[in-house]
């Protein structure tokens, strides 16, 4: 697994984390986010142990570090992806998505600031988990009118008590 980085900003810090359907996979990712520059923090049962797990409670560890701004962003990796985004979206300041393509990985960060990409470990190959990763680590948001989303997204937040 190798990820083509010519205009990766590796400055910030990633969480990732899996239940036991994606352990192999997060072990590899780390790995190779590592060997880009990226300050990588893991989360979820040891490869050489792997027991089911509950996946909010990893989803809990990422959401809650990059909701506090602790980490700059979160992948979650679960059976299919669903549960850790259903997780994730219950901390404040998360934004969090279960994607399957590089159009919506594009999309996710450009209109939405995405900051927790949540992916299969069970229907998702390495090549497109890959590509999935490298055009959401390298996709700006695009601000404007999304940011007033954004705005509104928060402002809810704020009155439902998450903020």
């Amino acid at each position: 697994m190798r990820m083509d980085t010519g205009t990766f900003n590796t400055t910030f810090s990633i969480g990732i984390g899996s239940d036991h359907h994606g352990v192999a996979i997060r072990s590899k990712l780390a790995e190779v986010l590592r060997q880009e520059g990226f300050t990588v923090e893991e989360f979820g049962p040891p490869l050489t142990n792997i027991h089911p797990t509950d996946y909010p409670d990893i989803a809990k560890e990422v959401a809650s570090r990059v909701g506090s701004g602790e980490l700059a962003r979160g992948i979650l990796i679960c059976g299919t992806g669903i549960g850790m985004c259903i997780a994730a979206n219950k901390f404040a300041n998360i934004r969090a998505a279960t994607i399957t393509d590089t159009f919506t990985a594009e999309l996710s960060r450009r209109h939405n600031d995405l900051n927790i990409l949540c992916l299969s470990g069970e229907l998702l190959d390495e090549e497109t988990i890959t590509r999935i990763i490298f055009i959401w680590l390298n996709t700006s948001f695009d601000g404007g009118r999304h940011e007033i989303r954004l705005e509104k997204l928060n402002k809810v937040e704020h009155q439902v008590g998450l903020q």
